[in-house]
């Protein structure tokens, strides 16, 4: 299959990146502010061009003619019903990707959010971004996705905006739910075996549900545990004790019924990412990347459509079936 270029700008821990890659893009480059996050783009993938740099000191006419720019611009602080598109605020980087996009011209752009930009209060502001989008030439698609759609075991809602130069915006398609996702006791039973635990069995049976969303991903509000006190009720509800991140997962000592905490690698799976992916960093940090990232799964049905759409091929012959799943 033909490989596609894309621009990654705030890449974080390279969930999007991994599953754009799957879906057949090739990156020229992933640009990320956060140097632990780039050292685990390149503990996993040395061959790509990881730039730590701050996306709003990027020259997008460097990567004039790309065929997707995508990224997780951070969660804008939408606090006002009434901002308009370009407003002063540092932590918005939505008017820095438009700046890119207008620089780089991409036949199309991926930028994923949060849900809450989805909100009646902030519809000027995205009809802001469409027509700064519309008159640079695109059609732009704008839709909620559910992670379990897509076989995460999470509930991880996002917000995707997908626009394409019109040329090839007639022929896009949201992707369609994929699979059944897995339960938490599916997912993590192995791990949660692994140093010979005698309740591995047992608790995976109890959890018999998708994860709730993954929270605690921020600097200043995320340490190492499953996030505020509605969160963790929830986790207790599956047999997990949200308090914090476990170094290791439960040996044999461990009580039968008892309430186990998750590993890093645990989330990780939860989130979507191949059970191969390794994070750098000391434990809160390698969490905090899992938890702001976009799960592979989601990015790659999302760039498979992207891809599909571009290459005038249908959606299910753009890429390999297996090869997205690969991902789980």
């Amino acid at each position: 299959m033909t490989s596609l270029s894309s621009l990654e700008i705030c890449a974080g821990a390279g969930g999007q990146a991994l599953g754009l890659e799957a879906a057949g893009f090739g990156h020229v480059a992933t640009v990320e502010i956060e140097r632990i996050a780039c050292d685990t783009l390149e503990l996993n993938r040395p061959q790509w061009n990881v730039l730590n740099r701050d996306v709003r000191n990027i020259d997008g006419t460097q990567y004039r003619g790309i065929d997707l720019l995508a990224g997780g611009v951070p969660c804008p602080p939408f606090s006002v019903a009434s901002r308009q598109l370009g407003a002063a605020d540092e932590r918005d980087l939505f008017p820095t990707a438009l700046r890119l996009v207008e620089e780089s011209n991409p036949a199309a752009v991926v930028l994923e959010n949060v849900p809450g930009l989805a909100m009646p209060r902030f519809a000027e502001y995205r009809a802001g971004v469409r027509a700064r989008l519309a008159t640079l030439g695109y059609d732009v698609f704008w839709q909620p996705l559910n992670a379990s759609d897509f076989g995460v075991p999470q509930l991880r809602p996002r917000f995707v905006l997908v626009a394409l130069k019109k040329r090839f915006g007639g022929r896009f398609e949201w992707p369609s739910p994929e699979m059944q996702a897995p339960t938490v006791g599916e997912t993590l039973r192995e791990l949660m075996a692994a140093r010979g635990w005698p309740g591995a069995e047992r608790w995976a049976q109890r959890a018999n549900r998708i994860a709730p969303t993954l929270v605690g991903g921020s600097k200043l509000h995320g340490g190492p545990d499953l996030g505020p006190t509605r969160a963790k009720r929830a986790w207790r509800e599956l047999g997990v004790d949200g308090m914090g991140i476990a170094d290791l997962p439960p040996d044999a000592s461990f009580p039968v019924d008892g309430f186990p905490k998750l590993t890093v690698a645990m989330t990780a799976l939860l989130q979507g990412f191949p059970a191969s992916w390794q994070f750098a960093g000391r434990k809160t940090a390698a969490y905090r990347q899992v938890g702001n990232a976009f799960p592979p799964p989601v990015a790659a049905a999302v760039g498979k459509a992207v891809f599909a759409a571009i290459a005038g091929v249908e959606s299910d012959r753009a890429i390999p079936r297996a090869r997205v799943a690969g991902l789980r």
